[in-house]
């Protein structure tokens, strides 16, 4: 999704990192920009594998561009990542590959300055945290457009979407739940004003303190879990927590996580929609769409292909198959007909 910086081949760490409140998403991005500026993107290595186009990149429309791809550290998006990597040099170009940067504002404000050219973001991220709005818009395409509409006065272009949501939800062991019988997050709230010492959960420390997170959440459903109940740790201990049922009934999850099938966890639905849809989509340094537009008509197929249970597969490749996430991109591109082997 195997440690807190999720190097390549684990999941660990929140799949978004926000702050709360504008002055500190100020503060936050000031203090990466001068990590950016200073050392954070002097790293990366070329893409040399020997690929070629299949149903897309016909022709080399890249022949002669020199393109960086970037993601944040968590599995899911160093895949994402790698595949734009992958088809960008199918398609003729010479690829940096500048993925696994710490944390979503770092690989934001790559793109931002043209540090990078590429990446896969998530909308909701968009919405909340770069653009500093409160509450998600429920209709994803909604959400979407309004990101895009928003985003290209910070230089940044968002091509559609994909049906890959990677947003929040809470997991229970399926042992645990065949006492509890939770369903939706509605349950968790009236189990907490039945039986308040029966709701123990364990989070991340931002999820915990975030207003997208614990709090809003909350407050949302009218819940109040005990501070003693909330137990703060690692996203990917969460899981293993979870399904050993010893120290928490539910835990912070992400609905395209591959432990979730392989753990045996139920996950609860968001029936108030309170958190955002977290659909993945490329966003482009605008200034390098506009030097070659052939860069939508390469990533839209992709993004067609995309989805939650796409993702869950090939999320538990690298987090619970240990597999390599360049590699786990390039054989489902390859698989799927968008590139070929040289």
């Amino acid at each position: 999704m195997a440690n807190h910086g999720r190097a390549r081949g684990a999941r660990v760490g929140g799949v978004r990192v926000r702050v709360r409140g504008a002055r500190a998403v100020v503060v936050s991005l000031v203090a990466v920009s001068a990590l950016v500026s200073g050392c954070g993107l002097k790293s990366g290595s070329p893409l040399v594998d020997d690929v070629k186009p299949g149903s897309v990149g016909a022709g080399e429309p890249l022949k002669g561009a020199s393109l960086t791809v970037t993601s944040k550290n968590f599995s899911e998006n160093i895949i994402l990542g790698q595949m734009i990597g992958l088809i960008f040099k199918a398609a003729g170009a010479e690829v940096l590959d500048r993925t696994n940067l710490p944390g979503s504002i770092s690989a934001r404000e790559a793109i931002i300055n043209g540090d990078a050219d590429a990446m896969y973001e998530y909308t909701g991220t968009a919405w909340i945290t770069y653009l500093g709005h409160q509450k998600p818009i429920v209709d994803p395409e909604e959400q979407w457009r309004a990101v895009h509409d928003e985003d290209l006065r910070h230089g940044v272009t968002w091509l559609p979407q994909s049906s890959l949501n990677n947003t929040y939800t809470l997991a229970i062991s399926k042992k645990n739940n065949a006492k509890y019988r939770l369903r939706t997050l509605s349950d968790v709230a009236a189990l907490a004003k039945k039986d308040p010492s029966a709701v123990t959960i364990c989070v991340e420390n931002e999820f915990a303190s975030r207003e997208d997170g614990l709090p809003g959440m909350e407050r949302a459903y009218g819940m109040s879990i005990p501070p003693g109940n909330i137990k703060k740790m690692d996203a990917g201990i969460i899981y293993t927590q979870v399904s050993k049922s010893n120290s928490c009934l539910l835990g912070e999850a992400f609905t395209t996580d591959g432990r979730i099938a392989s753990l045996d966890l139920d996950t609860l639905a968001d029936d108030r929609h309170f958190f955002p849809n977290y659909n993945a989509a490329p966003a482009i340094h605008s200034a390098t769409i506009e030097k070659w537009p052939a860069i939508a008509g390469l990533l839209n197929p992709l993004s067609a292909r995309l989805t939650t249970a796409v993702a869950q597969e090939l999320n538990a490749k690298v987090d619970v198959g240990g597999e390599d996430p360049h590699e786990v991109a390039k054989d489902w591109l390859i698989g799927a007909g968008f590139i070929r082997e040289g």
